[in-house]
């Protein structure tokens, strides 16, 4: 993916405090392991928030977003009494960039008309083709329009004794809500994104020769299988591990990677080893609408010491995003690195004979985040 996140000066607004979507269930009953294996499965939400106090920054607060309030007493064509606000004439109102596939920057396309009256607009007091005309109005910033809550209002033509044909007041607009600075109610092109994995479980074998994980891979009758393995470096499975989805409000290019490590997830170190990792990165084009992705391939963890580590300590799962929307906000953790938005603990291999006891019951053998 091309970089471009360093050439956007606005940031977006902080992502949205991660959360597991799918709701725990008792996969552990249904699991079919393989010879001497035994299965572990995500702990969805065990441990609250991805990423804990102190730990990771959160992503950077746009700056215009930022100001709230102030910045929207001059987003207003119309003043209170229905008259044009004279500061909405001369607010620094761009159209914003576009960022298509792989991050790829183009300007804005140029605006038609005056900066007093543009095209797009159909500001109250402008001039206008015919009376009686009705025609969408926007009385905001472009960078919203459209965009979340923010919907365009209309005007009509009118025949004025002092200016001839002018557009009217622009009624029932929906602007940003003041002061906030994430999600639909701020009205950027980003405000939330959800990746859905079908499959989560790894399959653990023991035996004198060491610890081999594995992925499992889906089964119609208990939700997912571990196929048998000889030998102490088996061949990656050839069966994928999980299907993967996505939803975002905006398009855009975005590289999600699901990273399974060992370790506390109530307590994760910089240092926990990395047991595997799976990447996809893609151009999502439809915004709002879920999307197939390419499914996760089957993997083998090649660490030794890391898989005898994730037996004995245990382990976690991370799902992290970084990307560039369709109009080029950066979609990262605030300083142009990965966001990890879920991470969830993956209960003991002991859940696959006693899914019933404390600590089991919450396993899933599935995972979604909200990014």
């Amino acid at each position: 993916m091309v970089q471009v996140v360093g050439e956007i000066h606005a940031r977006r607004a902080a992502r949205r405090s991660a959360r597991a979507a799918d709701s725990c269930g008792r996969a552990g009953s249904r699991a079919t392991v393989a010879m001497l294996s035994a299965w572990l499965v995500a702990c969805s939400g065990a441990y609250g928030p991805a990423v804990p106090a102190g730990e990771q920054p959160r992503p950077a607060q746009d700056a215009a977003a930022a100001d709230g309030a102030q910045a929207i007493s001059k987003d207003l064509d119309a003043g209170p009494a229905g008259h044009p606000d004279v500061d909405a004439f001369y607010i620094d109102d761009p159209a914003p960039p576009s960022c298509g596939p792989d991050g790829a920057m183009e300007d804005p396309p140029a605006i038609e008309g005056t900066s007093e009256c543009p095209a797009d607009k159909n500001r109250q007091g402008c001039a206008c083709p015919r009376a009686g005309l009705r025609a969408a109005c926007w009385p905001g910033r472009r960078q919203n329009r459209n965009h979340g809550i923010c919907t365009d209002g209309m005007t009509t033509c009118q025949d004025t004794d002092e200016f001839g044909l002018t557009w009217g007041p622009c009624e029932g607009y929906v602007l940003p809500k003041a002061g906030v600075v994430q999600g639909p109610e701020a009205c950027g092109c980003f405000s939330t994104g959800h990746w859905a994995l079908s499959n989560l479980v790894p399959c653990i074998q023991s035996s004198a020769s060491g610890v081999l994980i594995y992925s499992s891979h889906p089964d119609d009758a208990n939700g997912f299988a571990c196929d048998a393995v000889s030998g102490s470096r088996p061949v990656v499975p050839k069966d994928d591990w999980s299907e993967s989805t996505l939803q975002v409000e905006c398009a855009g290019q975005f590289k999600l990677c699901y990273t399974m490590k060992a370790g506390r997830a109530s307590k994760p170190v910089q240092s926990d080893c990395i047991v595997m990792r799976s990447c996809i990165d893609v151009w999502y084009g439809q915004a709002g609408e879920r999307q197939d992705l390419p499914s996760l391939p089957g993997w083998v963890a090649r660490d030794a010491a890391c898989a005898k580590r994730f037996v004995e300590v245990g382990g976690y799962g991370e799902m992290s995003v970084i990307g560039v929307s369709a109009e080029c906000d950066p979609v990262d953790d605030g300083h142009g690195d990965p966001y990890v938005f879920l991470r969830t603990a993956y209960c003991d291999s002991a859940c696959a004979s006693t899914p019933d006891a404390d600590g089991c019951k919450e396993c899933s053998s599935s995972g979604s985040g909200d990014f």
